[in-house]
C-alpha cells in the first residue's frame, strides 16, 4: 500500500532559455562564453525545505499529508493540489526567513558555456540541471542556450556556405587580373579572367564553414561587381569619351549583351505594333 508521504507531489524545476549572440567568427571557430542570468535556486539556509532552522514540519490537516485534495463538482470528482500546503503534504510551523517558506529564492548565476565549432542561428545548447530548482525535492530544470549569429559586414551565411561581393574595376573586368579576397582563414588571391561580366560568381572550395553536426566544409561564393569609376579628372573623362567612340564602331563585337537586349526591345515593339 502506498504511504501518504510517498504520494506527496514533487515538481521538476522549469526549463530556462538564454539567448546568446555571437560574431560569425565565434560561431565558425568555436567560443567559450560567460553568461549570467537570474533563476530560482534552492534556498541555502533551509536546504529547500522552506522551514526555519529548528522548526518542525507537521502533516497538513487539509490533505492529511497526501498533497492533493478531491473536489466534488456535480457528478465528477476532481483531484487538485492542496491549496494549503501547495502539494508538500506538510506545513511549516515557522517559515524560513530567507525564502518565506517557499524553499526557493531568486539568485544570479554565472556559467561558462563552451560553444562548439560551426553553430548557426537557431542551434541550442542544453545544460542539464542548470534551470530552476525543483519543488518538494523535485529535480532541477535545464538551461537551453539559443544561438543567434550577428550579421557580418562582409559575409552572408547559408548553412555551411558563405558568400560575399567583390568589387572590381572595369579595367580588371575587361583585361583580367587578380584581386585579394577575404576568407575567414585569411586572404586569398582570386584570378579574374578577361571579359568578366558584373554578377559572375566564383567558387572557392572549402573556404566556408564546417557544420557542427559533421559533414564536408562548405564553400565561399564570390560575386564580382564591376564598379563604375567616380571623381574622374578631365583627362580621364576625355580618354573615356574617345574610348566610347571607338566602341560605337563595332558595338556588336564588344557589347554582345547590349546588342542582344536592343534586338529584343526592337522585336517587342514590332510585335505590339503588328498586334
Amino acid at each position: 500500500m502506498t504511504s501518504r508521504s510517498a504520494s506527496r507531489q514533487v515538481y521538476r524545476g522549469a526549463d530556462l532559455r538564454y539567448d546568446l549572440e555571437l560574431d560569425l567568427e565565434q560561431a565558425v571557430f568555436g567560443h567559450t562564453a560567460t553568461i549570467e542570468f537570474t533563476t530560482l535556486g534552492e534556498c541555502e539556509p533551509c536546504g529547500g525545505t522552506g522551514a526555519a532552522p529548528g522548526s518542525k514540519t507537521v502533516t497538513c490537516e487539509t490533505c492529511n499529508g497526501v498533497g492533493q485534495v478531491r473536489m466534488q463538482q456535480g457528478f465528477f470528482a476532481v483531484q487538485q493540489t492542496c491549496p494549503r500546503c501547495k502539494g508538500r503534504g506538510q506545513t511549516i510551523s515557522q517559515p524560513c526567513d530567507s525564502c518565506l517558506g517557499q524553499g526557493r529564492v531568486r539568485k544570479k548565476k554565472t556559467l561558462s558555456v563552451k560553444v562548439p565549432e560551426g553553430v548557426d542561428t537557431g542551434d541550442r545548447i542544453r545544460l542539464a540541471g542548470e534551470g530552476e530548482a525543483g519543488r518538494n525535492g523535485g529535480p532541477p530544470g535545464d538551461l537551453y542556450v539559443e544561438i543567434r549569429v550577428r550579421e557580418h559586414p562582409i559575409f552572408e551565411r547559408d548553412g555551411s556556405h558563405l558568400s560575399c561581393e567583390v568589387p572590381i574595376s572595369f579595367v580588371v573586368a575587361a583585361l583580367g587580373g587578380t584581386v585579394e579576397v577575404p576568407t575567414l582563414g585569411g586572404k586569398v588571391e582570386l584570378k579574374i579572367p578577361a571579359e568578366t561580366q558584373s554578377g559572375r560568381v566564383f567558387r572557392l572550395r572549402e573556404k566556408g564553414v564546417k557544420p557542427v553536426r559533421g559533414g564536408p566544409t562548405g564553400d565561399l561564393f564570390c560575386r564580382v561587381v564591376v564598379e563604375t569609376p567616380v571623381n574622374l579628372t578631365e583627362e580621364q573623362k576625355d580618354l573615356l569619351r574617345r574610348f566610347g567612340e571607338t566602341m560605337k564602331k563595332s558595338s556588336r563585337n564588344h557589347s554582345p549583351r547590349e546588342r542582344s537586349w536592343m534586338d529584343g526591345v526592337k522585336r517587342f515593339f514590332e510585335a505590339i505594333k503588328s498586334g
